[in-house]
């Protein structure tokens, strides 16, 4: 009986252990996404500089290779996620990709005060894939 006490117990532990894996993981693949959607921002803030744009580039770059090793492995590991992911995924390209070409044409803030941009890049589109996968995730934990 004290036998089938410890295995329950350890089964029960190792699930929690699981979870709290899978929850970390998925809260990962949204930051992915989360830090593509502020992209144009931080292009909108860069310096003025061949550094400063080549820095930025590598990070978009990094980026989108962190949300594509999330969808492989959401589609290995989570397959229920995997779709509604790549959706947000698919959305956020879609909405920041353009803001983010927008942001490249306009000419580099040179002063404090430019730095309040004053309105926030529309991502509608995305909040409500955001949304669709966090219940997704949800459901599968």
């Amino acid at each position: 009986m004290a036998l089938l006490g410890v295995y329950v117990t350890y089964s029960l532990n190792q699930r929690a252990v699981r979870r709290e894996r899978r929850s970390k993981t998925f809260a990962e693949a949204l930051t992915a996404v989360e830090e593509y959607l502020e992209m144009p921002y931080r292009i909108r803030r860069r310096m003025n500089s061949a550094e400063a744009r080549r820095e930025l580039t590598d990070e978009v770059s990094s980026i989108l290779a962190r949300m594509a090793f999330h969808q492989a492995w959401l589609q290995i590991e989570a397959s229920s996620v995997a779709g509604p992911y790549a959706t947000l995924v698919a959305t956020a390209r879609a909405e920041a990709g353009v803001q983010m070409s927008e942001a490249w044409q306009q000419s580099p803030i040179t002063s404090d005060g430019g730095m309040n941009l004053g309105a926030a890049y529309p991502r509608v589109r995305s909040d409500e894939a955001r949304a669709l996968c966090i219940d997704a995730m949800r459901r599968h934990l």
